[in-house]
């Protein structure tokens, strides 16, 4: 049986239309060092350049200015472990509305203080990404806010697939797609795109193995909940699949695989030498799965993502001292 699809192509073209007054497409690069290392032609999507440090200001931006203005003005409420929540404050203050913002206790002390500096109310409560959520819906019970929803939102989704948008514009001879998996937005949003424009070219997605109730639900064909999410890539560090984008995963994608922690901490590093840019945990899981794809990908042109670069001096030094 057919999933509903949860967007449609015209809902990605919308969002690029919303989203084209505020950000420029980012650059598509390519480095012999990843090439060597993936046995593939990769070429590398820069959304560690995106005025956020990460891709999530696509789903923020289209998110917020989906809203009617009333309905905006009133305020809008999100959880997020930090890029979600930085998208949605960047757009919320380049449109002049309210956000606030549910972090779990503990959360990255670096990204606290830029979601501040964006002027959001922080709330940091709960253990984890999941629990954040609780308090999230709760605030909008309480106090009439808007719930933008990491995944589980249409406009949320529809902001991610501008990217692989503009990705295949930039290059038509991508021969395959591979992005990490916290979600699912990018990786949803990109087979919506597919489906349109480039039927059969295959999408790949990566979850850290620590992490990873959407890729073992995947394999089994049904929703799993996992207890705790234990990763260092904050970016997907969730333990539930999300029924927004568990259907067309499960229909849509090539293949699903999970990566370790020292295996993404070696795609940190690799990213790191090679193009000379910082790279956070779940921003270069996309890297670390190609390599453990590297027989499904050998010589193939294949579209990879750096979707953040928001990694905290504690952990880079980890990452540095090969302490992960």
């Amino acid at each position: 049986m057919t999933t509903p699809w949860p967007i449609a192509i015209e809902d990605v073209l919308a969002a690029r239309e919303r989203l084209r007054p505020y950000l420029p497409p980012t650059p598509l690069r390519s480095y012999a060092a990843l090439d060597a290392a993936a046995g593939a032609r990769l070429l590398v999507k820069h959304e560690n350049f995106q005025p956020t440090g990460s891709f999530k200001v696509r789903n923020g931006l289209s998110a917020m200015t989906a809203l009617a203005p009333l309905r905006r003005a009133r305020g809008v409420v999100a959880a997020t472990r930090g890029n979600h929540g930085l998208g949605l404050a960047w757009a919320g203050r380049a449109l002049g509305a309210p956000v606030t913002v549910c972090v779990p206790l503990g959360n990255n002390p670096e990204k606290n203080e830029a979601l501040r500096g964006l002027g959001v109310r922080l709330v940091e409560s709960g253990r984890d990404y999941d629990e954040s959520v609780g308090v999230a819906e709760r605030l909008v019970r309480e106090e009439g806010l808007h719930l933008v929803h990491s995944t589980n939102d249409a406009s949320v989704v529809a902001g991610a697939g501008t990217l692989a948008l503009e990705l295949l514009e930039q290059e038509p001879a991508i021969e395959a797609l591979v992005f990490s998996v916290g979600g699912g937005s990018q990786a949803v949003g990109a087979l919506t795109v597919a489906r349109a424009l480039r039927p059969g070219l295959p999408v790949y997605a990566v979850q850290a193995a620590g992490a990873s109730a959407i890729h073992d639900a995947w394999h089994l064909g049904a929703p799993v909940s996992k207890p705790s999410a234990d990763t260092f890539a904050d970016g997907l560090a969730t333990r539930n699949t999300y029924p927004f984008t568990f259907g067309a995963l499960r229909e849509g994608l090539a293949g699903f695989v999970t990566v370790t922690d020292a295996e993404i901490a070696a795609a940190v590093l690799l990213v790191l030498r090679a193009t000379h840019t910082l790279v956070e945990g779940a921003g270069a899981a996309g890297l670390a799965g190609c390599l453990g794809l590297r027989r499904a990908l050998a010589g193939k042109t294949v579209g990879i993502v750096l979707s953040g670069a928001n990694i905290d001096r504690t952990t880079l030094a980890r990452v540095l001292n090969g302490e992960i």
